[in-house]
């Protein structure tokens, strides 16, 4: 017998729209003040995650250096021009990313390898535009991870499946608070908390650590302001 919370995730996923027309009432959701709708006219909004142990110092185009690292795996977007390289320090060190195109949303993955590797370029799209509805991107980022899921905890519904190494998957559900876990193949993460996500909010789950001992993260997904 599915659980009530199970229920709540199932029905999330089926997209249900007399779910989010009751969650509206609670207008735009707190979450989602942090995240521009699109980039400014002729720009993209770049940001870069650190799947690796170590904390580094990470500051893209104009925007403020961040820390990111196991306690925070990703900066905010910032804001670069469409079209043209940007540049990205990494601990110091900078390095000119090849343009991206204009109203794009990207995500470059530092190398745990080493900070003078090149970045790989997860394409993250415009996401959804559906205000009655968050949104959620997972990535697997684990080493020797071919493969990834995330779902319920105790075998409840699959929310995304096989997600190939490097790659990160969305989906808008409807709001809902659930204990998920990712993993790879038969190995799980420890269950994470999803906060109780709000109509047009946007939160981001990583997979890190390796095949086995995998890691599951999240945090929401935010943007510089224009005009930085």
């Amino acid at each position: 017998m599915i659980t009530s919370t199970k229920w709540m995730l199932a029905a999330a996923l089926s997209l249900s729209p007399m779910f989010a027309s009751a969650q509206h009432a609670t207008g735009e959701g707190r979450l989602a003040q942090l995240y521009a709708a699109r980039p400014p006219a002729g720009s993209a909004f770049v940001r870069v995650v650190n799947p690796g142990t170590a904390t580094l110092t990470v500051a893209t185009g104009s925007g403020a250096a961040q820390q990111v690292g196991p306690a925070r795996r990703a900066t905010r977007y910032a804001i670069v021009e469409g079209g043209k390289p940007f540049t990205v320090r990494v601990a110091g060190q900078a390095r000119t990313q090849p343009a991206v195109a204009a109203g794009s949303f990207t995500t470059l993955v530092l190398d745990p390898a080493g900070v003078a590797r090149p970045l790989q370029v997860i394409a993250d799209g415009g996401g959804s535009t559906d205000a009655l509805k968050a949104e959620i991107r997972f990535y697997n980022l684990a080493g020797s991870c071919p493969q990834a899921k995330l779902a319920m905890v105790d075998n409840g519904p699959v929310v995304f499946n096989a997600v190939p190494a490097g790659n990160g998957v969305a989906r808008a559900i409807n709001p809902v608070k659930a204990r998920l876990v990712a993993g790879c193949g038969a190995k799980d993460s420890a269950a994470f908390e999803l906060p109780a996500l709000q109509p047009g909010d946007r939160y981001s789950l990583f997979l890190t650590g390796n095949a086995g001992a995998p890691v599951l993260q999240g945090q929401p997904g935010s943007t510089d302001a224009a005009g930085r």
